[in-house]
């Protein structure tokens, strides 16, 4: 994926100061080895980590999110993408704003920076190649035509393997709170809403509908990961994948409202989710995006199955 090589400008007010991509996330899980099972069905990359082990995407060598051992789920931290030019800018910005700068979690040590936001999650902004897509990845289907058969075999069908990182869900106690955090501190943009329940966050130098998103809740934690592949067909195939792999329980096949995207998705061991998207709205950075304040119904699916009853707990709650 090619990086840009310029920052964003906006029309009026200059350089966008603002994240470029979300960089990785890192989760603590009580059983690596169940964790470690459930990923690699999914169809993600293991890799070795001092700490626990990576996440991988196909062709991808980034390592878009790390688990390590815990007592029980917790999400930990998040690390975002800022350009080179924008680093020295972003530490001036912070301290300017009250913000206190910590040391790196023990096995993060980075030269990025360090600070907690308005839930005391730990945040990282760090120099690093922008992940995020350039452009809007369309979800292809192609058909087959007459007196030709359109799907394989099932025998035949080929491994789902996700090709990046779309975006993450947490819990926050305050979406408004969330919102008004990530844009004034880290340069988002918000794309939509739904009252004070949930809020979609773009990256203003050009990324998907949304980077990261927030789901009111009691406390902080993970709602889901979701990670993209190409065709819409992959959406269903990665369903029956990870059912075929013992991990039946999830919510789809479906299509969200806001985002626009095909969804499936697949619960793990500790009630969080990891979520096959295609087809995404995109929002690139000349584009002044209208966010609105959608009303409960729209905010949600378009068409799918009822969601599981649990599917908004925070297992982290306990």
């Amino acid at each position: 994926m090619t990086a840009i090589r310029t920052r964003a400008r906006m029309k009026a007010d200059g350089e966008i100061l603002g994240v470029h991509s979300l960089n990785h996330f890192v989760v603590a899980v009580p059983d690596l080895k169940q964790a470690e099972r459930f990923h690699t069905a999914f169809g993600l990359d293991v890799v070795n980590h001092r700490l626990g082990y990576a996440v991988r995407t196909d062709g991808n060598d980034n390592d878009w999110g790390y688990f390590v051992e815990g007592e029980s789920k917790r999400f930990q931290h998040l690390s975002f993408g800022v350009f080179e030019p924008d680093f020295a800018p972003f530490k001036k910005h912070l301290e300017a704003r009250g913000l206190r700068l910590l040391p790196p979690p023990k096995g993060f040590e980075s030269n990025g920076l360090w600070f907690m936001d308005h839930d005391g999650n730990s945040i990282e902004i760090v120099i690093a190649a922008k992940t995020s897509p350039d452009f809007k990845t369309h979800g292809g289907h192609v058909s087959s035509p007459s007196g030709v058969a359109g799907a394989p075999l099932r025998s035949g069908a080929k491994v789902v393997r996700p090709t990046r990182l779309a975006h993450i869900l947490i819990f926050t106690r305050d979406v408004s709170k969330a919102v008004q955090f990530y844009c004034e501190m880290l340069g988002m943009g918000l794309s939509d809403r739904s009252g004070d329940s949930i809020a979609f966050l773009h990256g203003r130098h050009g990324s998907d509908h949304h980077m990261i998103a927030f789901v009111k809740s009691t406390k902080p934690g993970l709602h889901h990961t979701s990670w993209d592949v190409p065709v819409i067909d992959q959406v269903g195939l990665g369903a029956m994948q990870m059912a075929d792999k013992g991990f039946s329980q999830g919510w789809g096949v479906g299509r969200h409202v806001l985002g626009s995207n095909f969804f499936h998705y697949v619960r793990d061991p500790w009630g969080s989710y990891a979520e096959y998207s295609c087809d995404i709205d995109y929002i690139p950075s000349d584009v002044e995006w209208e966010a609105k304040d959608h009303a409960a119904e729209d905010s949600f699916y378009i068409w799918g199955p009822t969601p599981p009853e649990d599917f908004g707990h925070n297992y982290e709650e306990r």
